[in-house]
């Protein structure tokens, strides 16, 4: 086909179609037409990382319950991987909360909690470990709360 068939077809247009057709990696966007994920981003923004640092004292989930609470530092806290997704669980004393550990501002999940405040690596939204509540943005909300109990040795569903 000629581009003289379709004068609205140039023939850019036309060795881009070739190279998906042939799906060559990175074809779209060597011919200017790929776009971006909704929100614009593809992860990272403003040179922050997408994923917390990994956390020390375990935070991992077992058989019994979310963790075991010789797992979560008093004062402190872990992100643990439980039912499809991550949460952060704090403990002050013998008070142990859990929240959803996706920021509301852009889903990025945030880091486990250091001196009372749980940041997100991305933008620096920050939260109170002690109730979620929202104490710097951009983020315009907290965390979300998930209950928890503590059953034996093992923080649990509530």
């Amino acid at each position: 086909m000629s581009t003289t068939e379709n004068p609205g077809l140039s023939r850019r247009s036309m060795l881009c179609g070739v190279l998906v057709a042939l799906a060559v990696p990175g074809g779209l966007a060597a011919c200017g037409t790929a776009t971006s994920p909704p929100g614009g981003s593809t992860g990272t923004t403003g040179g922050g990382p997408t994923q917390p640092p990994t956390t020390t004292g375990g935070g991992t989930p077992s058989a019994e319950g979310i963790v075991s609470l010789s797992e979560v530092p008093d004062g402190g806290g872990v992100i643990v991987d439980f039912d499809g997704g991550q949460l952060v669980v704090t403990r002050t004393g013998n008070t142990v909360k859990a929240f959803d550990a996706a920021c509301p501002h852009a889903g990025t999940t945030v880091g486990a909690p250091t001196g009372g405040t749980i940041t997100c690596p991305n933008h620096g939204s920050q939260f109170g470990a002690s109730d979620g509540s929202l104490k710097k943005g951009p983020a315009t909300k907290g965390l979300t709360a998930v209950p928890v109990k503590v059953q034996g040795d093992q923080v649990v569903p509530a």
